[in-house]
């Protein structure tokens, strides 16, 4: 079994780089259908979502633009409780069809925190595209409207998701390797 070491944690396959591909192509499609002749503004939550972003992108059949903005709660494995904007967005989004690409929603505390600031810009619609979506986990009502993959509530690396800054380069997703137990 392929198994990557990230700092001191092992992780194991759990998406495969054909599955990933096959899901985000059906996405891209699905977004070009509902939005033909409304030109979306994608913003791509970093540093997480910049690989899913990239390919869904790719395969839009419809005029759109990208922008990347910078939020984020998470440090290490665990949530740090606080919402911090780093990086701005330049754009006017009054009257704009919006499209908030994630990398991953867990507990929805980021994007709960972040969606009003985007509405304070009176956009014509804010859609939310995840790649990948923790149900059990999740604690802070949102709508989502393209998931790519429910999970179960298990730490990920891989296609832009990291652990502390490293594993964000693998074509595959990888999950936490459960731990040994020490018997007695």
């Amino acid at each position: 079994m392929e198994h990557i070491r990230v700092h001191d944690k092992t992780f194991v396959p759990f998406l495969t780089a054909n599955q990933i591909s096959d899901r985000v192509a059906a996405m891209a499609a699905q977004i070009s259908k509902d939005y033909q002749g409304k030109r979306p503004l994608l913003l791509a939550v970093l540093n997480g979502s910049f690989m899913f972003a990239a390919d869904l992108f790719r395969l839009l059949t419809i005029e759109a633009e990208i922008s990347f903005i910078k939020i984020a709660s998470y440090q290490g494995m665990r949530s740090s409780g606080k919402v911090v904007t780093a990086i701005g967005m330049e754009q006017d989004l009054s009257g704009r069809a919006i499209i908030l690409l994630e990398d991953i929603v867990d507990t929805g505390k980021t994007l709960h925190h972040f969606i009003p600031t985007l509405q304070q810009q009176h956009p014509a619609s804010i859609a939310i595209a995840t790649f990948l979506h923790k149900p059990e986990a999740t604690v802070f009502p949102l709508s989502l409207d393209y998931v790519g993959f429910s999970i179960p509530n298990r730490f990920v690396v891989g296609y832009g998701l990291d652990y502390d800054g490293l594993g964000r380069n693998h074509y595959q997703v990888y999950q936490l390797a459960a731990e040994p137990t020490i018997e007695s």
